[in-house]
């Protein structure tokens, strides 16, 4: 029996609890319950709303892809989000302005958009549109002028991959849900080397007036190394240290805040008297080229 999987159920929980503004009476204007969908009816046959007990004979939502045949299940691996009304930020977000938007994610390739196979909706109300991932098909049936439907790759939904973070970011985006994606500890590898990188590349540069080239003096053990090693210490490490469970944040914004407050004792200070020489000569034979 098709079954509805806990990824697609956390979505559909997620957009009933900021947009079903009026839980306790149903309203043309509010998400209702009955109109976020994932299982297809008793009588629907082929889709991504069916698991494998109905799927048909070259169904497109297995055949058309290896992410869907390998990953056919009992479960659907579709969502459909009917019509809404919501007011946040003195603008008005409806069902057409959130189906716009998350097309356009997945015309950009957002990263949170990659399990997504196809939105079909329309963006006037007159129109069905459809965004194909495998570049297939263009439009669909008329019901899609009242619902959007989002496909997921049945693999995704296989391996249980959480699909929340898409719709977190537009309820984020109009200002219905504060940005509440906390840092990890991979993520905060990531901006640590950011920063540090673009310190010593700042530095680098406001000392040549032109990047580095010479590979000798990057790599493991080289000079650079060393440098960038120490400016993480003495000027990242406190920086990210009062990060950990905060907001995602903007890599390039913490290089730039870090660069901001960076004093020449502190560029003094993230090379040790051993490699002093060492760049002193560097920076010599580079500024004589």
């Amino acid at each position: 029996m098709t079954r509805a999987p806990e990824t697609l159920l956390a979505v559909r929980g997620l957009l009933l609890a900021h947009l079903n503004v009026d839980p306790n009476t149903v309203r043309g204007s509010d998400l209702e319950p009955a109109e976020v969908g994932i299982v297809g009816d008793a009588n629907h046959r082929g889709g991504y709303h069916c698991g494998s007990d109905r799927v048909v004979a070259n169904d497109y939502s297995v055949v058309e892809s290896p992410r869907d045949s390998a990953g056919l299940t009992l479960d659907a691996a579709a969502l459909d989000v009917g019509l809404f009304e919501v007011a946040s930020g003195g603008r008005a977000h409806t069902l057409r302005t959130f189906s716009v938007w998350c097309v356009e994610q997945c015309v950009a390739r957002a990263p949170d958009t990659r399990d997504i196979r196809e939105i079909i909706y329309s963006a006037d109300g007159r129109t069905v549109r459809r965004w194909d991932r495998l570049g297939r098909r263009s439009s669909g049936d008329s019901s899609h002028l009242w619902h959007t439907h989002f496909s997921f790759f049945r693999d995704s939904i296989k391996a249980g991959r959480d699909q929340t973070p898409l719709f977190r970011r537009y309820l984020t985006s109009i200002g219905l849900l504060e940005g509440d994606m906390p840092l990890t500890s991979e993520d905060l590898d990531k901006v640590r080397s950011a920063t540090a990188r673009g310190i010593y590349d700042a530095l680098w540069v406001a000392a040549n007036g032109r990047p580095y080239r010479d590979l000798a003096y990057t790599g493991p053990g080289s000079i650079g190394e060393s440098i960038k090693a120490n400016l993480a210490a003495l000027v990242v490490a406190p920086v990210l240290s009062g990060l950990a469970g905060a907001d995602v944040v903007d890599e390039p914004a913490i290089i730039q805040g870090v660069l901001a407050g960076l004093t020449p004792e502190k560029i003094a200070a993230a090379i040790p008297p051993t490699l002093a020489q060492q760049v002193a000569d560097e920076l010599a034979r580079r500024l004589a080229e």
